[in-house]
């Protein structure tokens, strides 16, 4: 019984090995390349599984195949894989147990001819002609501190590794093999036949990764490699700078954008809107209710070159020390309206315009602007300011300050400690009642002053305060205590505007020294009679004159002098008490523009030529006139 059970045994045996020889092995071998192929798509998974969070290979080996080449930052390979066949026909340290037609045996297992299989991490082994044919992996040396093998490969990977979002160009070999120089014999064609199907395997893992991490993929069949054209995403070491994507927040309502400028005027915001854009350059937030500016409020938007801030609630608790502080290329600052005592503190030297117009501003103190080194304009009208708590040193330090205004203060005099710089100053609506000699010894490219609306009398104005300025050309006296038109104007004067004082005369040669003359006198709303003026009370500007206002004042009669003046084209004398016109006007005038209205002229009388020098007579204006 038992001869006939191992009789029985023997048969079933020979019937299997038979089967095997002739078409079940091809069956099985399709089959493990396709587990092959199946262990490589879980290899790609387990390592997306793993990205981001590497980690040590465990003891227990696990079939692999080839990796991926992991490329450094200067398109260096870090872990390279070499052929199967390898390049000095390298064999494996396993003992080589020729098998029967072709099989071997490896670790007490028999492995079919042309099967390829993994007996440990990073080594593949290959069955040929009886013979176990085995490559290994070989990996770059990393000058990282730390290292860890991520699951699924072979070599090893910095620890910190980031991630960076640029355009870049990357070739992927996927096999160093190198072809023979001689005919292929029928083996090494079904080498070649194996390599071709794994190298297949590897291509489909590298394009499941490059589409992972959002990268176009091209495969290019003659060189047998892959190209991953303007990818967003590669591995690279630490030390590279790793720049963080902008995150995009939504804008309020009530808030509109236009190319690089965000508008949020009357928005009803309460806060600055956390908005995230490095490319924005302007930002209007006139006429929101926003009381506090906090020091991380304008993080998101660090290339800010213009800021609207005006008719808020702000106050000078409310605003964080260090606002303005990032904003390292600030030019403009408007906060208007507000509700400031102080100027804010840490502002950006790069700032060339501030404006706290109509604020609470009581006090600056003399380091208050010292690094505002770039500042050209400068607007502080509107507050309480004085020369009792402005520093004599507050504007030393803006070296390159051209336009200054300080209107509607309580200055009683002209500040001191003006910058050298300063080229236009209007001290307008103030308390001023006197013009020292040492006001301007420094600022010797003024160029206009605007005293109106003061408390000034002629004989306050010391007579060197300003005659030798060369650059002077305009000064605004209106509205001030004056009885007589001031001497010892500067020389390089062209515009003097003294609208709204009580003058009563204009002193003889009072122009004479200016050089090259004065071309517009304003006089309007004084109390000019015709003995206020004299027969020399012009001279110096016959020459230069062009506009002449002596309109709502006491002349009877058209003042003497103004037929010498050649170049004069606007002559204002209406509402004054003149009866009659003197005398025909000179055919060498120039006059375009004459206004007599609201005199006591007999327009009936008027001689025809009269007004025969006038280029077009719409330009003279006679009606209405007063009647007595």
């Amino acid at each position: 019984m038992q001869a006939t059970s191992f009789i029985y045994y023997f048969l079933l045996v020979s019937l299997c090995t038979d089967f095997f020889q002739n078409g079940a092995g091809a069956v099985f071998r399709r089959q493990r390349r396709r587990m092959r192929y199946r262990g490589a798509r879980a290899s790609s998974s387990e390592g997306r599984r793993s990205r981001g969070q590497p980690r040590m290979r465990l003891a227990a080996p696990a079939p692999v195949v080839p990796s991926i080449p992991l490329i450094n930052i200067d398109d260096g390979v870090m872990g390279v894989f070499d052929s199967f066949i390898g390049l000095g026909g390298h064999e494996s340290s396993y003992s080589v147990l020729p098998g029967k037609q072709g099989h071997c045996t490896a670790n007490g297992m028999i492995m079919y001819d042309k099967a390829v299989w993994s007996p440990k991490p990073c080594i593949t082994c290959l069955c040929s002609k009886g013979k176990v044919l085995c490559d290994t992996t070989t990996c770059h040396p990393l000058k990282c501190p730390t290292t860890v093998i991520p699951a699924g490969e072979c070599c090893p990977v910095c620890s910190d590794i980031g991630t960076v979002h640029c355009n870049i160009f990357i070739i992927l070999k996927t096999s160093s093999y190198k072809p023979l120089q001689r005919r292929p014999s029928y083996e090494e064609e079904e080498l070649q036949t194996e390599k071709e199907e794994i190298n297949k395997v590897e291509k489909e893992r590298i394009k499941e990764r490059v589409v992972e991490h959002g990268m176009q993929y091209e495969s290019n069949e003659d060189d047998d490699s892959v190209h991953v054209l303007r990818g967003n995403g590669f591995r690279v070491p630490p030390h590279f700078p790793i720049p963080v994507p902008p995150i995009e927040t939504p804008l309020p309502s009530g808030c509109s954008i236009l190319d690089a400028a965000v508008s949020c005027i009357n928005a009803k915001l309460t806060q600055i809107p956390p908005i995230t854009d490095p490319d924005l350059t302007s930002l209007d937030l006139t006429g929101n209710i926003i009381t506090t500016i906090s020091d991380e409020a304008f993080n998101g938007i660090p290339n800010l070159e213009w800021i609207d801030l005006s008719k808020n609630n702000l106050t000078s608790r409310g605003i964080g020390p260090q606002a303005f502080k990032i904003l390292k290329k600030l030019k403009r600052l408007y906060l208007d309206g507000n509700m400031l005592v102080h100027i804010p503190s840490e502002l950006p030297s790069t700032l060339e315009e501030i404006k706290i117009n109509d604020n609470r501003l009581h006090a600056i103190d003399e380091d208050t602007l010292q690094d505002l080194k770039n500042l050209v304009t400068l607007e502080l009208e509107g507050n309480k300011l004085s020369e009792a708590n402005v520093s004599p040193l507050a504007f030393y330090p803006l070296k390159s300050l051209s336009y200054l205004r300080l209107g509607r203060n309580k200055f009683r005099i002209i500040p001191q400690g003006l910058p050298t710089s300063i080229e236009e100053l209007y001290l307008e609506n103030n308390q001023i009642e006197e013009v020292s000699e040492i006001c301007f010894n420094h600022t010797r490219n003024i160029n206009v002053i605007v005293l109106k609306h003061n408390k000034l009398e002629e004989n306050r104005i010391a007579p060197l305060a300003w005659i030798n300025q060369e650059n002077l050309e305009s000064i605004d006296l209106s509205y001030n205590k004056l009885y007589h038109v001031p001497s010892y104007l500067p020389k390089s004067l062209l515009h003097l505007i003294l609208i709204g004082n009580q003058i009563e005369r204009i002193p003889g040669y009072v122009f004479g020294h200016m050089k090259p003359g004065l071309e517009y006198l304003y006089l309007s709303f004084n109390k000019l009679a015709d003995d206020g003026v004299d027969p020399v009370s012009f001279f110096g500007a016959y020459r230069s004159l062009r506009e002449l206002f002596l309109d709502h004042n006491e002349l009877k009669s058209v003042p003497f002098g103004i037929d010498e003046m050649k170049k004069l084209r606007f002559l204002r004398l209406n509402n004054n008490k003149i009866r009659t016109h003197a005398k025909e006007e000179d055919r060498d005038s120039r006059l375009e523009h004459l206004h007599l209205e609201n005199n006591y002229i007999n327009t009936r009388q008027l001689s025809p030529h009269a007004f025969s020098c006038i280029r077009s007579y719409c330009s003279v204006v006679l009606k209405p006139q007063k009647i007595k």
